[in-house]
């Protein structure tokens, strides 16, 4: 099995998480490497669009629905707890896997905060690579100081800091 360099993208609801992540995607991409994302929902999301079939064979009671085509596959499954490593397997060729979420985990991580939503970082320092954020650096509370701080339109940076360090520290 491959080496996958896992991370999680963390930081409260409407912090920017998911833009965050939309902006990694092409410059992994863009060095060939296969990035896939699992997003943890604190909520019972809905799993499928209404007046589709799967939605349709979902509701009249199917455990689970599969919908296949040549090039992509999805499969919505009811099923009892399920953690973000059973997930993994799902993807065994993807070089790069994003958690987006995860905020009180272990997983190294790059936590979005920006001002209008949060007063600062709420992860614990000792998982963070790194923070994305509005705030200076001098502005975040002593215990978060020495983590690096990238600005939000600082993406290629981040992308830089995984490409040329933290992937190859992890091989």
């Amino acid at each position: 099995m491959k080496k996958q360099h896992v991370f999680a993208v963390s930081g409260v609801k409407n912090s920017g998480k998911t833009t965050l992540i939309e902006r990694l995607i092409p410059l992994f991409a863009a060095e060939n490497l296969s990035v896939s994302v699992i997003k943890h929902d604190g909520h019972d999301f809905v799993p499928d669009v209404p007046d589709t079939d799967s939605y349709r064979l979902r509701n009249a009671g199917a455990q689970g629905v599969a919908v296949f085509s040549g090039r992509r596959m999805m499969i919505i499954r009811q099923c009892g707890e399920i953690s973000e490593r059973e997930l993994m397997r799902a993807f065994p060729d993807s070089d790069v896997i994003i958690l987006e979420g995860f905020k009180y985990s272990e997983y190294p991580k790059i936590e979005a905060v920006r001002r209008d939503v949060s007063d600062g970082p709420v992860c614990d320092p000792a998982h963070l690579l790194g923070i994305v954020t509005d705030y200076e650096p001098e502005e975040l509370s002593k215990e978060y100081r020495h983590i690096p701080v990238y600005g939000q339109k600082e993406t290629e940076r981040l992308a830089e800091f995984f490409l040329k360090d933290y992937f190859l520290r992890q091989r």
